[in-house]
C-alpha cells in the first residue's frame, strides 16, 4: 500500500509514498505516480514498477523491467474503462493482465 494524492488527512502521514516487495527473487516498486520515480529501476534490480494515479490501465516492458498500472476498479473516472489487474510471477519472470470489469 502506498499513500495516494488525494490522501491528504494526518491519517495518511502512517502511509508510504513508495514500497518494495520481493516476490520469488523478484524485486518490485510501488508508487502512486510514475512521474515521481527518483530512481532508475533497471539499475537498481527491480523488476516491477507498479503505479497508479492515471487510472490508464497498461503493462508495458521497458528497460527490461515491467511498468504496471492496474487502472480503476471503483467508478468509471473521466472515459476511462473500468479495470482491475493481476500481476503474475512465474520463475522470476513478471507478467501483468488487465482484466475490463466494464464489459
Amino acid at each position: 500500500m502506498v499513500r495516494g494524492n488525494v490522501d491528504t488527512g494526518v491519517w495518511s502521514r502512517k502511509i508510504p509514498l513508495t514500497n518494495v516487495l520481493e516476490i520469488d527473487g523478484t524485486l518490485i516498486y510501488v508508487l502512486h505516480i510514475l512521474d515521481e520515480l527518483d530512481l532508475k529501476p533497471e539499475a537498481s534490480g527491480f523488476g516491477v514498477v507498479v503505479y497508479g494515479h492515471s487510472h490508464v490501465p497498461k503493462a508495458e516492458r521497458k528497460g527490461g523491467v515491467l511498468y504496471f498500472n492496474p487502472g480503476s476498479a471503483g467508478p468509471r473516472r473521466f472515459k476511462l474503462p473500468v479495470t482491475v489487474g493481476k500481476l503474475v510471477i512465474d520463475g522470476g519472470t513478471a507478467r501483468g493482465r488487465i482484466d475490463r470489469l466494464d464489459v
